[in-house]
């Protein structure tokens, strides 16, 4: 019995000591595996000039086609303001309104070019100076088949914003041929 009881603690103390062995040995390889593979990440390999050289290239092309909005030089007539006298395709005119009297009613009219001579209107807001003496408005020209703009063609010339209703000058702008970068989608013909 006195041999038993020597015995125990020694086997039990073996079992631990290669427990342990076993469990280091794992976790040095692991290390081992993960130190490898990150030493192949940083050395420089054929496909990753490539794929540089094709991001410089794609770069390239972005600053040559990079796209930066006209300053705002807001147009004025009255109450009313536009913030730019050209736009491109998908940039959205912002319409101020501040400052209308209570006597003031009636509509913006936003005019497209038809032809050289002729204009049809695009859209109507209404203004009231006796419920609001102010409100900003977007005004996005898009393609729309039910409303019978096709192409980009029925955008591109010299609108005007007439305030019917009032005696404030007439505002003009410009849309040209330009499309915003990434809206090129949206002006697909429709019809």
């Amino acid at each position: 019995m006195k041999n038993s009881k020597v015995v125990i603690p020694i086997v039990v103390g073996i079992i631990i000591v290669i427990v342990g062995i076993v469990a280091m040995s794992n976790q040095e390889s692991n290390i081992i595996e993960v130190e490898d593979a990150f030493d192949k990440e940083l050395r420089p390999t054929e496909e990753s000039t490539e794929i540089q050289e094709k991001l410089d290239e794609i770069e390239k092309i972005n600053l040559e086609n990079e796209y930066s909005p006209k300053e705002r030089e807001w147009l004025t007539s009255g109450p009313f303001q536009i913030d730019r006298s050209e736009y491109v395709l998908g940039e959205k005119i912002f319409l101020v309104i501040d400052g209308l009297s209570d006597e003031e009613k009636g509509q913006v009219a936003f005019l497209r070019p038809l032809n050289m001579t002729y204009q049809s209107v695009y859209l109507t807001i209404p203004f009231d100076g006796t419920t609001k003496t102010g409100f900003n408005y977007y005004v996005e020209p898009q393609l729309s088949k039910t409303r019978g703009f096709c192409t980009v063609d029925d955008f591109v010339g010299n609108w005007r914003v007439v305030f019917r209703g009032t005696d404030y000058s007439d505002l003009q702008f410009r849309i040209t041929e330009d499309i915003l970068p990434g809206d090129e989608e949206k002006f697909q013909p429709v019809c």
